[in-house]
């Protein structure tokens, strides 16, 4: 795989699929609302300027990284930037972010050119290098991007909540938008991997809501694309994903790994994997919530199956959540997890 990290240490070591007895430990959104030194940042920044400003942005990625020990940081950014460097009109002003639409073919057609969009990603690209200067050598790094199809319902509907009619019925438009969206991903894989992420993690939030017929003829050849282009150096996670995603020409694909949500039984997957590569997850982020009794309970409750496995059998596993941190969860239960995870597995 080429990592740029020391292969002693325990996140490159799941990315080689190498039998360890402790497996690494990252939480999507483990740098966010949730943590002080966060807040603190906030306070005198703009979330926009957290992310466009590299220095900013690795002081982000490094702040869980500190309070915490996770074995890997990963890029401090946004999903939606893409669509802004495409032409059109991002917001983080009041609330969630918001973009100018109507998504026409016409817009489309007016969207920049590929290199023109991929500069207004450099930004990325550097938070990702000022991060990899500021780990230490121990820790791996992850960059992400958005799945097309997550990044055309949030240009369609405004969110990703709810049924996706309006983007579920706009096929025309989306294979019109995934053919410009698609290479500007690509490109930022590319300046992502080159900056220094040992692996770039597809973010595809609604594309676990498809049909899997549709996700097989409509998003796969695309994601494929990513994978065929950077070999074992690009993850996948859909919330809401399920078995019959992961089949035919997604499994074939040179993936590096894939995340998993809560409804997926870990130590089955584990065992009878779709693909060769990681597996990351899956804890449930709600449960960071309950009270100290009952989160021991359930953290062992989760470890303790995975633990049954061969190391064998679990090699490639990182370790972490179903889903993102959740905004107010208690960093102590954070700490709790971590804490715990590394007890009984060592």
């Amino acid at each position: 795989m080429g990592s740029t990290i020391e292969m002693s240490n325990t996140f490159a070591r799941a990315l080689e699929c190498e039998p360890q007895r402790v497996p690494p430990i990252w939480l999507m959104r483990q740098a966010g609302r949730y943590h002080a030194p966060y807040q603190r940042l906030r306070q005198s920044h703009r979330f926009d300027d957290l992310c466009r400003v590299p220095a900013l942005a690795a002081e982000v990625a490094m702040g869980p990284i500190r309070d915490f020990d996770f074995d890997a940081a990963i890029l401090f950014s946004d999903l939606l930037f893409p669509l802004e460097a495409l032409g059109m009109s991002l917001s983080y002003d009041d609330g969630p972010p918001t973009l100018d639409g109507p998504l026409t073919i016409d817009r489309i057609n007016r969207f920049r050119g590929l290199d023109d969009a991929a500069a207004r990603l450099q930004f990325q690209a550097d938070a990702v290098a000022e991060t990899r200067i500021a780990l230490p050598p121990d820790k791996g790094l992850i960059g992400f991007v958005g799945g097309p199809w997550t990044l055309f319902v949030y240009a369609m509907e405004g969110s990703h909540a709810g049924a996706m009619r309006i983007a579920k019925s706009s096929w025309e438009i989306y294979r019109a938008f995934a053919a410009r969206m698609t290479p500007l991903i690509d490109r930022a894989i590319a300046m992502q991997l080159d900056a220094g992420a040992d692996v770039v993690m597809v973010l595809d939030t609604a594309a676990g809501e498809l049909p899997a017929s549709y996700f097989d003829r409509e998003i796969v050849p695309d994601l494929a694309h990513f994978a065929r282009t950077h070999p074992h150096r690009v993850g996948y996670y859909a919330k809401a994903s399920h078995p019959a995603l992961f089949g035919g020409a997604f499994s074939a694909a040179p993936w590096a790994g894939i995340g998993v949500d809560s409804r997926w039984d870990l130590p089955s997957l584990l065992q009878r994997r779709p693909i060769d590569g990681f597996v990351q997850g899956n804890f449930d982020p709600a449960w960071l919530f309950l009270p100290r009794h009952d989160l021991d309970a359930a953290i062992n409750g989760f470890l303790r199956p995975i633990a049954a496995l061969d190391p064998a059998e679990r090699a490639g596993w990182i370790c972490g959540l179903g889903h993102g941190v959740l905004p107010g969860t208690p960093p102590e239960s954070v700490r709790v997890f971590v804490e715990t995870v590394r007890r009984v597995f060592a």
